[in-house]
Formats: structure tokens, sequence, C-alpha cells
């Protein structure tokens, strides 16, 4: 069995700028809906701990009323957020390093 979690940007109602995610465990069905990236950072974790901490992907849906502007926005947290990570541990989350 494969731990997939997906997870799913979209934007607040009648709102232009706010977003938020959608965070799914597809093996439970649970949902959580998290406001920013520290929010959601702490759900998979939560969600995780159901499966000791092995999660297998994590997919990454946009909802397509989310504009471009917003995409990049999350893309600039999301870098931020790994920085901050990789800091925290000393070493690389992506590449070769990541081992």
């Amino acid at each position: 069995m494969s731990v997939i979690f997906e997870s799913t940007i979209k934007m607040a109602p009648d709102s232009r700028e706010d977003w938020y995610i959608e965070l799914k465990d597809t093996i439970s069905g649970k949902t959580e809906v998290c406001k920013d990236l520290q929010e959601y950072s702490k759900k998979v974790e939560e969600l995780g701990a159901d499966y000791g901490g092995h999660i297998d992907e994590v997919r990454w849906i946009k909802d397509e009323s989310v504009p471009l502007h917003v995409m990049d926005v999350v893309r600039f947290e999301m870098s931020k957020l790994q920085r901050e990570l990789e800091d925290e541990m000393g070493k690389p989350l992506i590449g070769e390093d990541a081992r």
C-alpha cells in the first residue's frame, strides 16, 4: 500500500489573493484545510504519523481558479520554507546530498 497525499492549492471564496491548501490522505480519505505552508507542514507531519512518518508521494494539484501570480507567491513561500528546513537540518532536502 502506497501512502499518497494530494495537496490542492485553491482560492478562498470571493478573493483574488487569498489561497489555501487542501491536504487529502488518499488512504483514509481524511482532508485538512491549511491556511499557509507552516500549517500545511504541521498537518503533513500529523497525517504522516499514522504511517510511521513514511509518505511515498505528495501529489500537487492547482485548482483552475488559481491565478499565476498566486502560484508565484506559493512557489516563493515553498522555497523559503525549504531553505529554512535545510538550514535547520544541515543538509539539502532534494538532490544527491539529501540522503
